[in-house]
């Protein structure tokens, strides 16, 4: 005892003497920075979210040693490591910040959290103090003197953190495998979660080469970003272990980074010089649910090579799929991370639109592997255009890959509508931000959002549009090649486009600067107006709500360089015409007739408005032959008057009208363009008195194409060829059921009891399967339920878990949905990464709709704390529950949420909550300004 009392007394006088020193250094620092206390306002340099200038990272050495079995002692998982980075010193300074998280240090040589050394031998000034900064995130190591200027050191140091199940960082996931629990070591360094895993200078310009060992138990398999190049067995500390070394990887930024230790297997192919391989579980592997993305990732590697004319520049391309993760995937580079949903394909369960998901998601991730990861952009100020460029390019690589599909025209249902809901409020926000203004770890988490991918995508796509693909591509081609393995700002990029303009002669009516400015530095789009009786075209901001104040100004004025593509009766104008101004008048649009239609192919991010002689002559032509039309044109037709509507700018009649025509389309386009309109309608009166009027006319409508695929399938037996006819099926299945088509719920329901009967063999098409299951737990009560859970919980396929757990928030049974709510705060029951998208089916649910918002107010505390403020999933989780607020209470309730946490924030969700509160009250104005003209209409087409 007298010993032990004798080393805690030491212990005591050391900390006591370590905190008088940071305190010191840190008063001194005060006065320096304040002149004394003169009152200047000047922040300490461990004060500021960002990294000074002066330490550039040359290369790290990271070794990391996670337990997959939990320490008995802490009940914690936990990994140590040891990292020594070697950077340059490009300013004088005496204080070296680095990044670091949740993580904790040994004390070398019993005194400092790290050893400097020069590098090449020479002197490096001594460590007098090191802290840790939480709020900041650093590592703070203060030296007795200066670096000196072009001379290398090394920094090293020694660490402990927990292999947490957050799902940030160096985490740990858990899956079940032959009724064995099995821990995967994984990571998620994106976008500032490195510093979790290990010190580093944790922005995307602090670009560095990274070598990496892994040490993980016999029998395991330990992945990085390069090859295994050293696999040998060992013993560290009395444990027998594994040590995996990887060959370096290229120059890169820390958030690329990846690791993972498993006990999966893989398929593997080669594809040129470049070895591919699908990692994941090994019964998933056995199943064959690895093939299919082994298939199309080698032709999509081979696109996109050719694509940027630059060769994929590492020796492997692995992908694997991981139980926990939040993220739909992620692009590190040559380890590509997935959701299993997303990367695994099963011919047996998995429907086309699964399989559509996993080709477009690995052209969207290895998209990335030049735009993104050989090209990195400076700061996340501008991450639509990494993200957005990736989006609009993955339809082309899955596109290459699966040409029968024509899957390039469903980026207008799938981003180019869904982004106009969003751009269409005054609380939206621009493409790109001021660098200052994007600082903090949650508002670079909020830059993830629809903007940035759906926006962007649809920005690039009409950029390349009107320069022409190939003048596009060999200005990305250059780009990519003049700026590989450093950083860029947005102007880089069109620097290089603007010289390909030049190259090729392409007549343009400003820089290509100029036009992308108006698009990219303000918030919002235009709505182009025609007036065929005179020719006249004007422009102007388009808002959903157009009482709504605009506080944000813009640098243009809401004004936008515009181009238009056009037809009149069928005949289309081989030329762009630009709207320059406000206003011009082009005399050829005038009709003479004949009806005009603007914006061939939605080509243009904008939508388009008629004087109502031209809207009656485009409505007249799809009811008499519709195929004159575009497909795309007829499905932008519907979302824009739908939308015009909501603005007030043409009638909710003439809307409604567009859909008459509907009874005698058979295409996916325009039906799902119409039923995701309709779907707002549902959303605001579903709990009125419009409800069954709607209904009853939405199933006029839907029987015929419901008929129309019972025959062309031989009563449901034969798989429709096209790919989007295949997508339409579903539409009609879904719809006639939801509208009470009595054949049709006969037979969802009668195909259910059959599985249910036979638990072993669902003959279920797997393309129906999501429709069949929702509408069959709506029609049925506890046992269906009961079941599906069952199934759900047995599923060892993630597609076929994704569409039961989906199906399960459809029951009628206000219990169940309860109980599917509250299994959402178990991660054993439902796991971290689904719940938020179980709350929102649930509130997506009329009779759900109120228990998950109050199950959100009743544990938001709960959940934001265990969810990370950082996750991605609290945008959609707001945006879900309050989908449907169209009334003053709802309005209310929503205020007062937003008091009551106002002070803790709402992390990557804060902007949601703002768009929440602005459309609710657009919800409102529009429901008491055309509840009466909706229904009147409804019951004139139903004879009520």
């Amino acid at each position: 005892m007298e010993k032990s009392f004798r080393v805690s007394k030491l212990c005591i006088v050391s900390v006591i003497i370590a905190l008088v020193s940071v305190a010191t250094i840190v008063t001194l620092w005060t006065m320096a920075l304040t002149g004394g206390g003169d009152g200047d306002d000047v922040t300490a340099p461990w004060d500021s979210y960002r990294l000074p200038t002066g330490l550039l990272p040359d290369y790290y050495n990271v070794t990391l040693w996670p337990r997959l079995s939990c320490d008995p002692n802490t009940g914690l998982y936990i990994f140590t490591g040891q990292s020594t980075v070697e950077f340059e010193c490009v300013k004088e300074t005496d204080m070296i910040l680095i990044h670091s998280n949740k993580l904790n240090y040994t004390k070398l040589d019993n005194t400092h959290f790290a050893r400097l050394i020069a590098a090449g031998g020479g002197w490096a000034p001594s460590i007098t103090s090191s802290w840790l900064q939480s709020e900041t995130q650093y590592l703070v190591i203060q030296l007795n003197s200066k670096l000196t200027q072009k001379q290398k050191y090394q920094l090293h140091t020694e660490f402990s953190g927990e292999l947490a199940d957050d799902l940030e960082g160096f985490y740990r996931s858990e899956y079940e495998e032959g009724g064995v629990r099995k821990i995967v070591a994984t990571s998620q360094m994106h976008p500032t979660h490195a510093r979790k895993t290990f010190p580093c200078f944790d922005e995307p310009a602090m670009k560095a080469v990274f070598h990496i060992t892994l040490i993980h138990p016999p029998g395991t398999v330990a992945l990085s970003n390069g090859m295994e190049t050293d696999i040998v067995n060992t013993t560290v500390d009395g444990v027998a272990v594994t040590q995996t070394r990887f060959e370096r990887t290229e120059k890169m930024s820390t958030y690329l980074l990846a690791m993972v230790i498993c006990d999966y297997t893989q398929l593997s192919a080669t594809q040129g010089d470049t070895l591919i391989r699908v990692w994941a579980r090994r019964t998933a592997i056995e199943q064959g649910q690895g093939s299919y993305a082994l298939n199309v990732t080698g032709p999509i590697l081979d696109f996109f090579q050719s694509y940027y004319n630059v060769s994929y520049p590492l020796s492997k391309a692995d992908q694997i799929a991981l139980p926990d993760f939040y993220f739909g995937a992620m692009e590190n580079w040559g380890l590509v991370t997935y959701r299993e949903t997303n990367l695994l394909y099963d011919p047996g369960t998995s429907s086309s639109r699964n399989k559509e998901t996993t080709a477009t998601i690995i052209a969207h991730e290895l998209a990335h592997m030049w735009f993104g990861n050989l090209v990195t952009l400076r700061w996340w100020n501008e991450v639509w255009l990494n993200e957005g460029f990736a989006s609009y390019v993955s339809y082309l690589g899955a596109d290459h890959a699966e040409p029968a599909w024509d899957v390039k025209d469903l980026i207008i249902l799938d981003d180019v509508h869904k982004v106009f809901a969003v751009d269409a409020l005054t609380s939206s926000h621009p493409l790109s931000s001021e660098e200052d203004s994007i600082i903090l770890p949650g508002q670079i988490s909020e830059q993830f959002d629809a903007i940035s991918y759906s926006k962007g995508a649809a920005v690039l796509r009409m950029l390349s549009d009107f320069l022409s693909e190939p003048v596009f591509v060999q200005g990305l081609s250059r780009y990519l090649q003049h700026f590989a393995y450093s950083n860029t700002v947005g102007n880089d990029l069109w620097h290089h486009l603007q010289m390909a303009v030049e190259t090729n002669d392409v007549s343009l009516p400003a820089p290509v600067c100029t036009i992308m400015d108006r698009w990219v530095l303000q918030m919002g789009f235009p709505v182009v107006t025609l007036d065929t009786s005179t020719g006249q075209v004007s422009q102007k901001h388009f808002l959903l709500d157009p009482e709504s104040d605009i506080t944000v100004k813009s640098p243009y004025n809401f004004e936008w360089l515009i181009p238009v593509r056009w037809m009149k009766s069928g005949e289309v104008k081989r030329d762009i015409w630009w709207l320059l101004e406000k206003e011009a008048v082009n005399l050829e649009m005038r009709r003479g007739g004949l009806w005009v239609l603007a914006n061939i192919n939605v080509t243009g991010y904008y939508r388009v408005n008629y004087d109502l002689g031209n809207w009656e002559r485009l409505l007249a032509q799809l009811r008499s032959e519709h195929q004159v039309i575009p497909v795309i044109n007829r499905a932008q037709l519907v979302d824009d008057a739908f939308n015009l509507a909501r603005a007030q700018m043409v009638s909710t009649t003439l809307a409604l009208n567009t859909t008459l025509y509907l009874s005698v389309e058979a295409e996916y386009m325009p039906w799902q363009s119409a039923l995701d309109n309709l779907d707002y309608y549902y959303l605001m009166l579903d709990r009125t008195e419009v409800y069954q009027p709607m209904q009853d006319y939405i199933k006029k409508l839907v029987t015929p194409l419901f008929l129309y695929f019972k025959s062309i399938t031989s009563d449901w037996t034969l798989v429709p060829d096209r790919h989007t006819d295949q997508y339409n099926q579903v539409n009609a299945i879904r719809m006639a059921c939801r509208t009470g088509v009595t054949q049709c719920q006969k037979l969802t329901t009668t195909w259910f009891k059959q599985w249910m009967e036979t638990p072993q063999h669902n003959l279920i098409h797997p393309n129906l399967r999501s429709a069949v299951y929702c509408s069959a737990m709506a029609a049925g009560d506890e046992a269906e339920w009961e079941f599906g859970w069952s199934q759900f919980r047995n599923a060892t396929v993630a597609s076929e878990a994704s569409k039961l757990m989906s199906a399960l928030a459809c029951s009628n049974n206000t219990q169940l949905l309860q109980r599917l709510l509250s299994y959402t705060l178990n991660s054993a029951l439902i796991r971290k990464q689904d719940a938020t998208s179980v709350i929102t089916s649930v509130a997506s649910n009329r009779v759900g709709q109120s228990l998950a918002w109050d199950f959100v107010r009743e544990q938001w505390e709960h959940m934001f704390t265990e969810y990370g403020v950082g996750s991605f999933s609290f945008a959609s989780l707001i945006s879900g529950v309050t989908a449907r607020f169209s009334t003053p209470a709802e309005l209310q309730q929503l205020v007062e949420f937003e008091e009551k946490h106002r002070a803790a924030g709402f992390g990557s969700a804060t902007l949601a909550v703002e768009q929440a509160l602005e459309r609710t009250r657009a919800n409102i104005n529009w429901l008491q300004q055309n509840k009466r003209e909706i229904l009147d209409w409804f019951k004139s087409q139903t004879g009520h």
